[in-house]
């Protein structure tokens, strides 16, 4: 089965001061996405010549007091996968708990046994829908 690293994300409070620190650690702005609709800033921030190996910062504009408990502002570790449906199953025959399934053939997430968050996302286009996921319905948090 193939699987690429793709980032790690941690929610952050105040943006600007987050973008500074991780500057003196030497990571650079290499990509932004502004989202109006779900009101949130994405950067994505790596070493010079480590690009693909980015961390994400998570801004949301109303603030971040609802933050679960255990999240400790830290995200997710994110991967693509070359089928998202075969990994899935995979992981659900080996006893985890698929907590976002990939209804919509794009992106699903789990947990690690120490309640990291782990989202998979479909290399390439989304797949079609199919079941069980299409119907499947999220478990706990993600």
């Amino acid at each position: 089965m193939k699987i690429r690293y793709l980032h790690t994300m941690v929610r952050v409070k105040d943006l600007d001061a987050s973008i500074a620190f991780y500057n003196l650690l030497g990571l650079k702005e290499v990509r932004r996405m502004e989202n109006e609709g779900g009101r949130f800033t994405l950067v994505f921030l790596a070493p010079e010549g480590q690009e693909e190996c980015p961390v994400e910062l998570t801004w949301n504009w109303d603030g971040d007091d609802a933050l679960p408990d255990d999240s400790r502002h830290f995200g997710h570790l994110a991967y693509s996968v070359g089928d998202i449906y075969e990994m899935c199953q995979h992981l659900m025959d080996n006893g985890v708990t698929i907590n976002r399934p990939p209804r919509d053939g794009h992106m699903a997430f789990v947990r690690s046994p120490d309640n990291i968050s782990i989202e998979l996302l479909q290399e390439g286009d989304a797949l079609p829908p199919q079941e069980p996921w299409a119907s499947m319905e999220n478990t706990g948090h993600w």
